[in-house]
């Protein structure tokens, strides 16, 4: 790689890395090139040069995103020792999911949270990708039923969406420092494996130990 190549890539990385951040805080619509040049320490003219237009640079932002937090679950699997349980794996996923969207990545949590402003065209296009990572986590809850470490009579569709809503909404609620994100995620798969009622039989025998 040249200096010229190696300078331009810097480049690159740091236009998106300051978009990223700026479409993270203020959404899609507040969000100009002047913004994100500013955001970068560059001359917003400079932006033209990596990036044709706005769009072009939120597309490549939304990608990134989604891949690194696709590539951050497909690697919790791979790591785990053989022979780890479905509900391991579950909640190997949850912390990968949880750790890349609230601590490591502006780029997947801008995904998140401007998903729903962005233009249709980009939507269109960028669905491929959210489709690869849905069916990563069909394919893991699909396997936790198939061994019956989850209800057979469960829809796993409406599981996989239930799941995802809570983990990705946390990017509105997350408090650094209050609750570390293993803890949450031990939280969320307790939940998810054993509810948050207690049945009449186990509240009655609470109730005499109390008495």
């Amino acid at each position: 790689m040249t200096t010229e190549q190696s300078k331009s890539d810097i480049s690159r990385a740091r236009i998106l890395d300051a978009a990223a951040k700026t479409f993270r805080q203020k959404g899609y619509a507040a969000t100009t090139l002047i913004e994100i040049a500013r955001a970068a320490d560059m001359q917003a003219g400079s932006l033209y040069y990596h990036f044709g237009s706005k769009d072009e640079l939120l597309e490549e932002v939304l990608d990134i995103g989604m891949r690194r937090v696709h590539e951050a679950v497909e690697e919790s699997q791979e790591h785990l020792p053989p022979g780890s349980s479905h509900r391991d794996r579950i909640r190997a996923a949850v912390e990968a999911h949880l750790t890349t969207l609230l601590k490591l990545d502006d780029y997947t949590s801008a995904n998140i949270r401007i998903f729903g402003q962005i233009p249709e065209d980009v939507r269109r296009r960028h669905i491929k990708l959210r489709n690869a990572y849905a069916e990563l986590w069909r394919r893991i809850l699909a396997k936790a039923q198939k061994s019956r470490a989850l209800r057979s009579d469960i829809d796993l569709g409406l599981v996989r969406m239930l799941l995802m809503g809570a983990l990705n909404w946390s990017v509105e609620w997350y408090q650094p420092g209050r609750t570390s994100i293993q803890t949450m995620a031990d939280h969320m798969c307790l939940m998810l494996f054993s509810g948050i009622g207690i049945d009449e039989t186990a509240r009655s025998s609470e109730d005499e130990t109390v008495a």
